[in-house]
């Protein structure tokens, strides 16, 4: 079975896995790297690093989110590496989003979703502002969707928490053209494969956003180093869930885990393994 009711049934099922709602980030930064990636070649570092947090998620978590424009700066090599990247976390039973933010219509979204699908992403990270037509064609290839709806950023309340002549918020409307899109793609634990970009920094809008999207999948940022909480993620949480996968938030964390310090005399590969096992550790608490 493939399309996107398949793609959140397997995240579910990884999540369930893991025990845990954690979603670790793969944003390969060179100036950020370890001292002794330090004299690589900048791809040859990426490429390492990006191994090295495959490796340290491997049965930790069920999820990870490499994040394109990491990769897209170096070019041909940094789209190869991102390819390699996707095959050895599917390899290894990981789901993949691709954090790409794409926005077009048409033939360019097209384009864009063949060749996210094709990459070997399960899901893609997708900017709704033109309209269903933004989010169709990547349901269409098969993916699933997170769709931005209220994100992390302080600045997007300049658009998204603007009233509407209707009453409700930019954010609220576009949660509710995700609620009816994603009614057709819902998998057997009641999650659609168009979820929606919730942030942990925005807790002030959940319970209303959770009340419009009562089956998305929320993914979150903003935990950790842009201020969020974990608590502030409970009323984000779906009503009567009976395991992880069914919370419908996948919570994420990226530079916690990619750059975590080593201990004295700790290769900074173990700091990363032990990073992931504290996020993982740390997100039960959510767990019903």
């Amino acid at each position: 079975m493939t399309g996107p009711q398949a793609m959140i049934d397997a995240m579910v099922a990884a999540i369930n896995a893991a025990d845990s709602p954690a979603c670790v980030g793969i944003d390969p930064v060179f100036a950020k790297m370890p001292s002794e990636l330090q004299s690589f070649r900048e791809t040859q570092a990426v490429e390492t690093l990006c191994t090295a947090i495959i490796d340290a998620c491997t049965g930790v978590v069920g999820v990870v989110k490499p994040q394109s424009a990491c990769f897209e700066r170096y070019g041909s090599a940094g789209y190869a590496i991102l390819e390699r990247t996707i095959a050895r976390a599917r390899d290894a039973g990981l789901v993949v989003i691709l954090d790409a933010k794409r926005g077009d219509i048409g033939s360019s979204a097209q384009h864009y979703a063949i060749g996210a699908a094709d990459m070997g992403a399960h899901f893609i990270t997708v900017s709704p502002y033109m309209g269903p037509s933004t989010i169709e064609p990547f349901l269409e290839a098969g993916l699933g969707v997170f769709a931005l709806v209220r994100t992390s950023n302080p600045d997007s309340d300049r658009l998204q928490s603007s009233a509407l002549v209707s009453g409700k918020t930019v954010a609220e409307e576009v949660g509710s053209m995700i609620a009816e899109m994603g009614t057709p793609s819902i998998g057997a634990a009641g999650l659609s494969g168009l979820g929606a970009v919730v942030g942990a920094t925005k807790a002030a809008d959940a319970k209303t956003l959770r009340e419009i999207m009562p089956n998305q999948m929320f993914l979150v940022p903003g935990v950790g180093a842009q201020g969020g909480a974990i608590e502030d993620v409970r009323t984000l949480l779906r009503p009567g869930a009976n395991s992880a996968g069914e919370l419908g938030v996948i919570i994420n964390s990226s530079r916690s885990v990619n750059y975590a310090s080593p201990k004295p005399g700790q290769a900074w590969q173990d700091a990363i393994h032990e990073a992931a096992v504290q996020l993982a550790a740390n997100l039960r608490v959510l767990n019903p």
